[in-house]
Parts: structure tokens; sequence; C-alpha cells
């Protein structure tokens, strides 16, 4: 096997299931949104991990060594985006199923996989531990690209559906505002994480 799917998928769930940048990005906006109207939004952080997963699986890990420095910059330009959307967050209030033309649609969340640390770090260990050597760079990404795809149409329609949930009990209550503040402070916390113990 070229690439170890069992493995990898394993590896994938642990990853695109669990909090961080992207899922709290998701639950916010299911939160703010609605679940239909944040659709769109799901759709684009979908695909946006391609935009990574492709550079990545035909040679781009060969730049870190002749310009490292260039993945350092990536890093904490990404980690300052998060941070922004973070605040972002925090300062929302809710108001599920009344604002869906102001929603963030599909362009929008293309956006959120480049700039975020962990999918970065998620995508390179895949490449780095998952794949025999020898194997074809074809090969390699379309199974990764697959597997990832298929872990996220599953994993990021619950957490902006949960989201949407959470905020019909939530919105208009005093417990709003500690909502809001603790989704961002864990959107930092996951960054920080990425950044230090699997950054890119």
């Amino acid at each position: 096997m070229d690439v170890w799917v069992l493995s990898f998928l394993v590896f994938a769930i642990s990853q695109v299931g669990t909090p961080g940048p992207a899922n709290m990005a998701l639950l916010a906006t299911g939160a703010r949104y609605g679940f239909r109207a944040a659709l769109p939004f799901v759709a684009g952080v979908a695909f946006g991990k391609q935009l990574i997963i492709w550079p990545i699986g035909f040679g781009l890990m060969g730049l870190a060594a002749t310009a490292p420095w260039l993945f350092v910059a990536l890093k904490y330009v990404s980690a300052g985006y998060i941070f922004w959307l973070a605040w972002r967050v925090a300062n929302m209030r809710l108001d599920p199923g009344t604002a869906a033309a102001e929603a963030p649609g599909f362009f929008a969340g293309l956006a959120v996989h480049p700039l975020n640390p962990k999918a970065w770090a998620m995508i390179v260990t895949g490449f780095t531990s998952f794949v025999a050597p020898g194997t074809s760079a074809l090969v390699a990404t379309v199974t990764i690209a697959l597997c990832l795809f298929a872990t996220q149409a599953v994993c990021h329609p619950i957490w902006t559906y949960f989201g949407d949930r959470i905020a019909r009990h939530v919105s208009g209550t005093p417990y709003e505002r500690y909502l809001m503040w603790t989704l961002a402070g864990l959107t930092v916390l996951f960054v920080l994480i990425a950044i230090f113990e699997g950054g890119f």
C-alpha cells in the first residue's frame, strides 16, 4: 500500500473532528447565521484545504529546505489572521436564521484553511508519516486529498449544525456574550498549540 489509508483516516478524523480554528469558525458561523445560511461557507472551508494539499503533494515541502523563512512568515501571518477572526467572533451577537443575506459565502470559506496553521501541520504530517517511500506524488496527493475531503464532508457540517443549535438556546440571554468569548478564546488557544507544538 503506497498510502496507509486506514491509519491516515483515523488520524484525519482525530484532526478534522476535534476543535481547531476552522471548526471554531464553522461553529460561530452556524451560531450567527443558522445552519442553512452557513452551508456555502462550509463548502468553501472544505474545498479550501485542497488549496494546501495539492501544492504540498507536488513539492512545496522542498521549498521549506531552501527558503525556510517563507514558512515561518506564513505561519505568523496565518496566526494573525485567525486571531483577527477570533476578535470578530468575540464581538458577534447571535441572531440565528435572520441574517442569511449577510452570511459569509463560499469564497470566504476558501481562505480559512490556507490561513490555518493546524491545517498545514495536519497535511504535512499526512505526507511525511502515512506515505510509503517511493510513492508517486499523484497517488499520494489524490489519496490524501480524497480522505481529507470525505472527513470534512462529515465533520464540518456537524460543527456548523452544533453552532446553530447552541445559538437557539443562548441567543438573547446573558450567556450569549460568554459563549462568543469562549469560542474566540478557544480559537486563539488552538492556533497557539498548532504553532508551538505541531506547527509547519
